[in-house]
């Protein structure tokens, strides 16, 4: 049906790529392009032989007309971004020029500030109405699916949805003292930045890691989580009516947060440049060169994630209360994929976004949040694709 062009080739990519060629019937041709060609080159000769035609490319994912350049050789009909957040703007610059549909996991960060807002990809929404084009923003699982669940909720439970608790757990045990299940510069500056959350219509802002809950989770038990800023909360602010109150929240191990104080006290976290005998380097980007790679831990990694919403509202004027969740196992994902849960449950996602865009059932001009479409055909991929959802009515909730 149509060609993609998939920037980025680390383990998001490699899940997003191997389901792509598994739903061949929708993406005839493959384009990897990635700074490291020969990242590119290992998975097509992991994939080359099937339905799906597969080539690559390198690409300096900051260079807007060396990406112009390389949309208009492949054209594709829809570019996946599965690079770094830092390159989001210029990868959208280059779909303008290129009038190509656009879809990315995470939204644009500033490289030198830890900031997370969508207020810089919204800015592009009247130049991508003008241009006829699409970009879905946040086609992952938080942000992304959490989304999806949220439209859906509202759609077939709700008349209003006024308390959204978004839960990430991750209980896989991979062995080291310290890792990072995604890429580390982005996960610790996720984690050290001051957490926030929405509520009557204003941000309250609170310490890094400051307030913490514990949790009962189906299929995994109890764990710690903790509250953290994240993107959707932003986005769904806006889109979902009713909304008096949305906190995100996220399970760590004792053993990272121990040994992640430690880092940070000793000036290992910060993204600032320091001069280190006469060579400008940014502590935390060498932290990451030293840490274990997150695409290597799938084979270590066992045990389960379990991420979804806790909803709180009305339903013809009474309380309800209503839990969407998805239980992935990193066993089994690595079996399958090469790949362990947490790039699984992004990589999937990413696929079933730009189907949509392609098949043209959410086809529609602007810059768009996952939550403003119709979350039927999404949720029905879902099940489809190795991410099947599970639902619970009068869940635990949390305090």
């Amino acid at each position: 049906m149509g060609k993609v062009l998939i920037i980025g080739c680390g383990g998001v990519a490699r899940v997003a790529i191997f389901k792509c060629c598994q739903n061949s019937e929708v993406f005839d041709e493959i384009c990897i392009a990635s700074r490291t060609k020969s990242k590119c080159d290992a998975v097509k000769a992991w994939l080359d032989g099937g339905k799906t035609k597969i080539t690559t490319a390198q690409i300096d994912a900051n260079d807007v007309d060396a990406l112009i350049a390389l949309i208009n050789k492949e054209k594709p009909d829809v570019v996946l971004n599965l690079a770094l957040p830092y390159q989001d703007l210029s990868i959208m610059e280059a779909c303008l020029a290129t009038k190509t549909d656009y879809v990315d996991t995470a939204n644009y960060e500033p490289e030198d500030t830890a900031k997370y807002e969508y207020k810089w990809q919204w800015a592009y929404r009247e130049r991508f109405e003008k241009a006829g084009i699409t970009a879905l923003l946040g086609s992952g699982f938080d942000p992304g699916v959490t989304g999806v669940f949220s439209a859906y909720a509202l759609k077939h439970h709700f008349d209003e949805i006024n308390y959204i608790d978004i839960l990430d757990c991750n209980a896989g045990d991979h062995g080291y003292p310290f890792a990072t299940n995604f890429n580390p510069e982005i996960n610790i500056r996720e984690v050290t930045a001051n957490g926030s959350y929405w509520e009557n219509g204003e941000w309250i802002e609170t310490e890094p890691l400051e307030i913490e809950r514990t949790y009962n989770f189906p299929e995994i038990g109890e764990r710690k989580m903790y509250l953290l800023h994240h993107e959707e909360i932003e986005s769904l602010a806006l889109n979902i009516p009713g909304i008096k109150r949305i906190r995100f929240f996220m399970t760590f191990s004792e053993s990272y947060l121990n040994h992640l104080r430690c880092l940070q006290n000793v000036g290992m976290t910060s993204i600032k440049p320091i001069n280190y005998e006469g060579m400008e380097i940014v502590p935390l980007q060498f932290l990451k060169a030293v840490l274990p790679d997150p695409a290597t831990l799938g084979p270590r990694t066992k045990g389960k994630t379990n991420i979804g919403c806790i909803f709180r509202g009305k339903k013809d004027g009474k309380e309800k209360t209503y839990y969407l969740y998805n239980v992935c196992d990193h066993e089994k994902c690595y079996q399958e994929t090469g790949s362990q849960a947490v790039a699984y449950t992004t990589g999937v996602p990413a696929m079933i976004g730009t189907m949509m865009l392609m098949t043209g059932k959410w086809k529609k001009p602007g810059v768009h949040n996952i939550e403003e479409f119709d979350p039927d055909p999404f949720m029905e991929e879902l099940n489809k694709w190795g991410l099947p959802w599970k639902e619970s009515f009068n869940p635990e909730l949390v305090d």
